[in-house]
């Protein structure tokens, strides 16, 4: 039997699974200014999935990189609903709402 496809699947969706809090977190301590972050992470994960040669390290990698770079959109978005009310806001970072 091959657990390849059921071992990446697994991952990609543990993976987005913790990019949710990790979004959440970062915006409500950084706000928006840490999207640069997320860019060199995933253009390092993105850079090293295509250097692996392991058949599940490598896609695994580039999901984890992927995810990083979709986080980028999601840290603006989260900004939005913490402004509807839908988050809590960060009581020191007032003045960035």
């Amino acid at each position: 039997m091959n657990f390849t496809g059921l071992i990446i699947a697994v991952t990609t969706f543990l993976v987005i699974g913790l990019f949710h809090p990790i979004v959440i977190k970062s915006e409500y301590h950084f706000g928006t200014r840490c999207w640069w972050v997320f860019a060199l992470a995933g253009i390092v994960f993105i850079a090293v999935s295509l250097a692996v040669r392991n058949d599940i390290l490598s896609p695994v990698l580039g999901v984890v990189g992927c995810s990083c770079l979709w986080s980028i959109l999601e840290l603006f978005q989260q900004r939005e609903r913490v402004r509807k009310g839908w988050f809590p806001m960060n009581p020191k970072r007032k003045g960035d709402y």
